[in-house]
């Protein structure tokens, strides 16, 4: 699993990340979900806020991967976090740190579905479209190397919507990017 935690927070004003909820920084509460589906198997992709983000993340058992190319916009970091995969890798779920309502049991439901089509890409449906997380298998991956700008994976979404698997996910909509947001922000599951 990548968890993407990299970029500059701008439009919120302070790193997303390190955002309380319910007594603990957003980190917290998505690399705890991402381990418990994922096992150990878990690599948070830090970049503009790294120095502050990763004394956050604490002791948990996650890798680390610094995209010092955060700027460039979101595929940059899928880019650095999947070239960090090991070989034997089948695929990988890429998770976003600002969507605090996706918990446990939508991330288990993901897996599952993946697993009984372990050659389609999984995607969470919400919003009218599918995006993150979503889980992509292997034949992906030079794909996801190749990924430029800001767009992040729903490219690959569009491109191979024939081989993609829609998993409905309506709290992957809420999403905190402006301060504003964590007014949609109801129980973290």
């Amino acid at each position: 699993m990548l968890i993407l935690a990299a970029g500059g927070s701008t439009r919120f004003g302070s790193p997303k990340a390190l955002t309380r909820l319910e007594g603990r920084p957003l980190i917290q509460h998505v690399v705890a979900r991402a381990l418990a589906v994922g096992g150990q198997a878990v690599t948070v992709v830090v970049g503009a806020h790294a120095r502050e983000i990763v004394p956050a993340i604490g002791s948990a058992p996650v890798g680390l991967v610094v995209n010092r190319e955060w700027d460039t916009g979101m595929s940059s970091s899928i880019r650095a976090g999947v070239e960090r995969l090991p070989g034997s890798c089948a695929a990988v779920m890429i998770m976003l740190v600002d969507q605090p309502l996706v918990g446990i049991d939508s991330l288990r439901r993901l897996v599952a579905v993946w697993s009984a089509r372990p050659k389609e890409i999984a995607a969470a449906q919400y919003a009218g479209h599918c995006g993150v997380p979503a889980i992509f298998p292997r034949w992906s991956f030079a794909e996801l190397r190749q990924l430029r700008g800001d767009t992040g994976a729903r490219l690959l979404l569009h491109r191979h919507a024939d081989r993609t698997v829609a998993v409905p996910m309506p709290e992957a909509a809420v999403d905190i990017d402006t301060p504003e947001d964590l007014l949609n922000v109801g129980e973290i599951p």
